[in-house]
């Protein structure tokens, strides 16, 4: 019976994966990789022999129709990213649309993701909360700062090592310097660092220590005093 199958992967240590997601990607019939040499590995170490193709958002536009017409003859297709969960800043969203769209079961499994775990860890409110993903790099970007400064949820930001510090500092002009934050890097792996305190403690932390690997970044919502709720009326 036809079916795609979103299936995460660990966003670092090899144990999160699933017994589920392991006995998936060897049943399926193909699986689609994000990068096949990243996956390859990945594939070996739990000695899955299923065949890859490569979707990525280089390609996902034109690959998808096909895709569709390989589902609809009754094969059944697995999806996975670099890491993490498919379609969270990933691609994922288009293929999985058209699937609900020609009426093709799309099944996703729950497994690793990296803003879970950030943002639990960050000792910031996690009853409400936003997920922004990556920032406009340059179009939309004031905008959508402007945006967030009023946001009063938590909010989730996926940020670039080599922009880390420039983007704490624009925290600093939009968000002002006191404001609560965590920036969390390679998470699940040998050297996970959770670096927590306002944006300016923050940003000295990482002007002085040069951020790598994958980084998250949970940053409080604004708070609503009676002074500033009378200024925004």
């Amino acid at each position: 019976m036809s079916k795609l199958y979103i299936v995460p992967t660990p966003i670092g240590n090899l144990e999160d994966m699933t017994l589920r997601a392991i006995r998936i990607l060897k049943e399926v019939d193909l699986i689609l990789a994000e990068d096949t040499r990243t996956s390859g590995k990945l594939l070996k170490h739990f000695e899955i022999g299923t065949h890859m193709h490569s979707h990525h958002m280089h390609n996902e536009h034109k690959t998808i129709e096909n895709l569709i017409s390989r589902l609809k003859a009754g094969e059944t297709i697995a999806l996975i990213s670099d890491a993490g969960t498919p379609a969270i800043s990933d691609p994922g969203f288009l293929l999985t649309r058209a699937c609900v769209e020609n009426g093709i079961t799309v099944e996703c499994l729950p497994g690793a993701t990296a803003f879970v775990p950030a943002l639990v860890n960050s000792g910031l409110p996690n009853d409400k909360f936003i997920f922004e993903g990556f920032l406009p790099d340059k179009k939309g970007k004031q905008t959508r700062y402007l945006a967030l400064a009023e946001e009063t949820r938590t909010m989730i930001l996926y940020v670039s090592p080599h922009k880390l510090v420039k983007t704490l500092a624009e925290f600093i002009t939009y968000f002002g310097e006191n404001r609560p934050i965590c920036v969390s890097r390679e998470l699940s792996k040998l050297h996970e660092e959770n670096v927590r305190g306002t944006v300016r403690e923050v940003l000295t932390h990482f002007e002085n220590k040069p951020p790598k690997g994958e980084i998250v970044v949970v940053v409080g919502g604004k708070i609503v005093t009676k002074e500033n709720k009378k200024q925004s009326e």
